[in-house]
């Protein structure tokens, strides 16, 4: 089919002109904005000749054609839609609902900080086991026989993130809403101030709240969340308007002092008592759903809880379960939503065993296992969402253990890890229950999908019911004995992370065909190899190169930067352009980008990888730019 036909079958299976109010594209996908998302046949679209795959993600419509072609593909969309899209259309719309952008937003404030609570909550599980007296009885001691300092030390480990977690959550929200992150840690840290009851002493009545003009009670904020958050919403704002009006001249001490003062006083006198107890309620709530009696909470968490994600609202989990942790010192959301993923594991390995489809296989057996990681896009969106019952079989395996991990009353001592990883905030007396009730959901799972909820289909309606393909191995292309060995170096220093480790289906799922993604410690990006540019998006935040044998390299820049519209990047190059390894081919801002809420993990993929073999990732942790990170044969 050629990129006219293509073009002209895309709109027409979006709905038709008249249903489209933007297009644009990325170095890989088109995206577009419809009016009428329900007007969108993704089946036929997903069969088109050349479309790889497609998603609903922020709003917009993506359909995944690759490097270069999909240049091609928007240049004849928007020839055929001409001036269409203004003239016919309503305005564009933001990204999403008011709802789904608030949630996304908490999810930008709340992901920087899981990583040190994650550390915190395994030091808590640690500690657990460490104070606990049958583990302690194996080397013939006693929790009396523990060194006082040593007990100490481990509060500090534990201790130190909850108390201070106002001042990361304002650091945080601070740098998302553009203010700066340095004024948010201080406002943070004011509203735990050792001046101020601490919060845990006024909970435990060993403390009284001050009370300023007789009414107003004020106290520390440790543990606390939502009125960091807000306090930093409105900081950030505060500083954007003092900005636009304050001299240049007196800019540097006005300003700050002025945030500070204000900030701390409505923080202090407005925001935390009201937003503090907002809090609370939200907690009350939620903690009376999972204690429902008979494990009725469990139940329905476990069952329904694996929607957020679908929505797009799983984000405000991190609020809820912060809260928890931060307020009690347990998270009663994690064992239950755990049971959700191992579910999920359950219903597609179920599918990978009973599949007779090598493709399916291929997709299942992998999603499976990374599933029981806790990472369960791959599993919902490659497999259990798309066949339909499946999933309907994952929710009741994950109602069944969320109503067993319920009735049983297991707590989390942390939050962010599930699975098998997950046994680490369960290194206490809960740990045989929390295994019990993850092998009961994954086998109810499995065995209604294997049972009831999955019949083999035919190879033309399997390849219509899931066009992705994310292999392992790539097929030899050739019986022959000779072979010729090709080597890509990193295109930047940093970090080597698996491409499956990258939050964006479009990579981690090898749609894109295989590789390794980098978290750059530098903004530059170097030819991995002797080639040619065969693409540069009018954004400049990707590079595609036709190497040697036909390789085609894409190296994408970011998550999502496609919207910063080329700002922050300076592309040295363009396309048709000669390049020699090592020669430098594009510049970023790291701090900008990161600033505005972009993440810098760049991937950088083979596309074209099912046209060679025994495609290895040859080198691994921090790594310099040139060295030699990717080996496969022709």
């Amino acid at each position: 089919m050629e990129n006219r036909e293509i073009a002209e079958k895309v709109i027409e299976l979006v709905g038709g002109k008249e249903n489209i109010q933007s297009v644009a594209h990325c170095a890989t996908r088109l995206r577009i904005i419809t009016a009428d998302k329900e007007k969108i046949n993704m089946k036929e679209v997903e069969n088109l000749d050349k479309v790889k795959g497609s998603f609903f993600n922020s709003g917009q419509y993506q359909i995944i054609f690759g490097t270069g072609l999909v240049n091609k593909i928007y240049d004849e969309v928007q020839s055929i839609l001409g001036s269409s899209i203004t003239t016919n259309a309503a305005p564009v719309k933001k990204e999403g609902t008011a709802f789904q952008r608030a949630v996304r937003t908490f999810g930008d404030v709340f992901v920087p900080i899981i990583p040190v609570l994650v550390a915190t909550g395994l030091f808590m599980g640690l500690r657990g086991l460490l104070t606990q007296e049958a583990f302690l009885s194996m080397f013939g001691m006693s929790s009396d026989n523990l060194p006082a300092n040593l007990i100490l030390f481990t509060q500090v480990l534990t201790d130190t993130a909850f108390s201070f977690l106002p001042a990361l959550v304002c650091w945080s929200t601070f740098r998302i809403f553009g203010g700066n992150p340095v004024i948010g840690i201080v406002i943070g840290l004011m509203l735990v101030n050792p001046a101020l009851p601490n919060a845990y002493e006024v909970g435990q009545q060993t403390a009284s709240p001050l009370y300023f003009f007789g009414f107003i009670p004020v106290v520390g904020y440790q543990g606390s969340v939502l009125p960091a958050f807000i306090t930093g919403i409105v900081g950030s704002k505060i500083e954007k308007f003092l900005k636009k009006r304050i001299p240049d001249a007196i800019d540097l001490i006005v300003t700050p002092f002025l945030i500070l003062l204000s900030s701390c006083l409505l923080a202090l006198f407005v925001i935390g008592p009201i937003f503090h107890q907002v809090e609370l309620i939200v907690l009350a709530v939620v903690e009376r759903l999972l204690v429902l009696p008979l494990g009725i909470g469990g139940l329905i968490y476990g069952c329904f809880g694996q929607l957020l994600g679908i929505f797009g609202i799983h984000h405000i989990l991190n609020f809820l379960e912060i809260s928890m942790l931060s307020q009690t010192g347990w998270n009663m959301l994690n064992p239950i939503g755990t049971c959700g993923n191992m579910a999920q594991a359950g219903a597609v390995l179920a599918v990978a065993v009973k599949a007779r489809n090598v493709k399916m296989k291929q997709i299942a057996y992998p999603s499976a296992l990374s599933a029981t990681l806790g990472i369960t896009e791959p599993a919902i969106f490659g497999v259990t969402l798309r066949l339909g019952k499946p999933f309907i079989m994952s929710m009741i395996g994950g109602g069944v253990g969320g109503f067993l991990a319920s009735i049983l009353g297991l707590k989390a001592t942390g939050m962010a890890l599930t699975g098998i990883p997950g046994t680490l905030l369960y290194l206490n007396n809960q740990l045989p229950m929390y295994l019990f009730v993850n092998v009961v959901a994954m086998a109810v799972a499995f065995a209604l999908t294997y049972t009831i909820g999955y019949k083999e289909v035919s190879e033309q309606a399997q390849q219509s019911t899931s066009p992705e393909q994310t292999t392992i191995e790539t097929p030899p292309v050739s019986s022959s004995a000779s072979s010729e060995e090709i080597v890509l170096c990193a295109a930047l220093s940093g970090k080597v992370i698996p491409l499956q480790e990258v939050e964006d289906d479009v990579f981690n799922k090898g749609m894109l065909g295989q590789g390794v993604a980098i978290l750059p410690k530098e903004g530059k990006v170097f030819a991995p190899c002797d080639g040619v540019i065969s693409t540069v998006p009018s954004t400049k935040h990707a590079v595609g190169i036709a190497g040697a044998a036909n390789t085609e390299i894409l190296i994408h820049v970011g998550m999502d930067t496609v919207k910063l519209e080329g700002k922050y990047f300076d592309c040295k190059v363009k396309a048709g352009d000669s390049i020699k390894k090592g020669d430098i081919l594009l510049e970023f801002d790291m701090n900008a980008i990161q600033s505005a809420g972009y993440t810098l993990v760049t991937p950088m993929v083979i596309c074209n990888s099912d046209d060679y073999n025994n495609i290895n990732i040859i080198a691994s942790g921090e790594i310099q730019a040139g060295t030699e990170l990717i080996r496969f044969t022709i």
